[in-house]
């Protein structure tokens, strides 16, 4: 899968090819260690000095470059993906070597740190149900009255809750038919073309 990138994402990242190789490897550990415990300014001020530029110029690139980094890592991107993914920037072959070479080095520690990030939310384990029907009573003859338990099992990290729900059999099929048209709609074209967007 290529990385798609923006117009002031390829910005950003020009200004790693005016600086030497050794300073795109420092900004590559800056970007994995910001990654890790945070922004600091008072980095991007003495690189600023160092290098004699701005320190928004060093700031957009080590940025530009976490972007680069985190993205490629949560797709999963492939060497091939990434070198394409590169391509565009126009950058010389030595620097788009480093770049897939400090993803490389960092793909798993990074998708660590982002596993970390993510909300941890509830997720499905079991799901048991049983169908009652009173058939039939002293003041209501006649009538059928249906009902479906649901006893659904959420794992939330190592323990787990249960959650029992009640209905009629007509709005579970309602439920299941609009889940149904979700799920439809999400392999639309549209829908793809947003979500490609949206990572």
């Amino acid at each position: 899968m290529l990385l798609v990138l923006s117009e002031e994402h390829k910005e950003h990242l020009g200004f790693l090819s005016e600086v030497d190789s050794a300073v795109v490897g420092e900004f590559g550990r800056i970007a994995v260690e910001f990654l890790k415990k945070g922004s600091n300014p008072k980095i991007f001020e003495g690189a600023a000095r160092k290098l004699s530029v701005p320190a928004e110029s060093v700031q957009h690139g080590v940025e530009g470059l976490m972007y680069l980094l985190t993205e490629s890592a949560k797709l999963m991107v492939s060497e091939g993906d990434f070198q394409d993914s590169v391509l565009v920037l126009g950058f010389s072959e030595e620097l788009n070597q480093l770049l897939l070479q400090l993803y490389l080095e960092n793909r798993k520690e990074i998708r660590q740190i982002l596993g970390k990030l993510a909300p941890s939310l509830p997720h499905y384990h079991n799901l048991e149900w049983r169908l009652d029907v009173q058939l039939s009573s002293r003041a209501l003859r006649q009538q059928l009255k249906p009902s479906v338990t649901l006893k659904l099992v959420l794992e939330d990290g190592p323990s787990l809750r249960a959650r029992v729900l009640q209905t009629d059999p007509s709005t579970l099929q309602h439920l299941i038919q609009e889940l149904e048209r979700a799920l439809a709609e999400l392999k639309s074209s549209h829908c793809r073309r947003v979500l490609r967007n949206i990572k």
